[in-house]
């Protein structure tokens, strides 16, 4: 079994999304108390990955929404740099190259948390895979998901990834709790809620366990059981989801890291004095050597 050495919090591109479409049928009255928005009704996202380096593998926790867009879908879609972001952090945070990353996990396909792995936009230039060497772990439905998606969230997805993916070969894809690149000390748990098969990771530490909760959970603001996004396919299915997660987090004393949350990388959760969950605990970033 390979031993976990280090865990690292590393951003990438920011985004900016219309803030009723985020928190779904909460009330705008009751959001606006919880995060601030802009003049155009937007509030601020990171798409934040997570870096787990084993004793003999470098493996990333989605790679964020990257800088492939050309310029008008990346002013629609609010992505505020131009840079590949998660590529530069690598370097500075961790002085690790593309090439250097031996595997990425994707909990599902959107373009916010596999556009990535594209390179940044040139105009002309068709986008290629940038992280050269890496596997692309990806859950069986949810790669299904990508190359057949629903028309309600078909814009969601990426064809020409999907095919550079598949032209690569360097898929696995994922049908059971552990992929056989990485091994147990990474369970795999799936969401259908946000959108059909997406992976819930739960990675086993020297320090307890972290829950790479995607967007079943992607903020703090979501840890409130009623709240779901406008994105979410099956709402209702995700709040029980959810529920669980949260109580299993709760008993075992886990950590959930969020990847959307534009201040709180990772937080222990609590039942407060109404039974409801509330974060403890949160950190900003993390970089915990074991």
């Amino acid at each position: 079994m390979s031993k976990i050495k280090r865990l690292v919090s590393v951003m990438g591109n920011q985004q900016k999304l219309d803030g009723g479409a985020m928190f779904g049928n909460v009330p705008k009255a009751m959001w606006e108390q919880w995060i601030e928005t802009d003049e155009k009704n937007r509030i601020p996202l990171a798409c934040r990955a997570l870096l787990v380096e084993t004793d003999t593998q470098k493996i990333l926790f989605e790679t964020g929404i990257g800088s492939f867009f050309e310029p008008k879908f990346k002013t629609r879609y609010g992505v505020v740099e131009d840079n590949h972001v998660l590529i530069e952090n690598l370097k500075q945070q961790c002085d690790l190259q593309p090439e250097d990353i031996d595997a990425i996990v994707l909990s599902h396909m959107h373009f916010d948390h596999a556009g990535g792995l594209l390179s940044a936009y040139q105009e002309n230039v068709a986008p290629e895979l940038v992280f050269k060497n890496a596997k692309v772990i990806v859950g069986k439905e949810a790669w299904e998901r990508a190359l057949q998606p629903h028309f309600r969230d078909k814009a969601s997805f990426l064809p020409q990834l999907n095919q550079l993916l598949q032209d690569s070969g360097c898929l696995e894809i994922v049908g059971g709790e552990h992929s056989t690149l990485l091994g147990d000390w990474v369970t795999f748990h799936r969401s259908h809620g946000h959108t059909p098969g997406m992976l819930v990771s739960e990675i086993k530490t020297p320090q307890g366990k972290f829950i790479y909760a995607a967007d079943l959970i992607p903020g703090v603001p979501w840890v409130h059981l009623p709240v779901t996004m406008g994105y979410d396919r099956f709402p209702e299915k995700l709040i029980e989801e959810k529920q669980w997660l949260l109580d299993k987090v709760v008993d075992e004393n886990s950590r959930l890291f969020f990847t959307h949350d534009s201040e709180v990388c990772s937080a222990r959760i609590v039942k407060n004095e109404k039974k409801r969950y509330v974060i403890s605990e949160r950190q900003n970033s993390i970089d915990i050597t074991f």
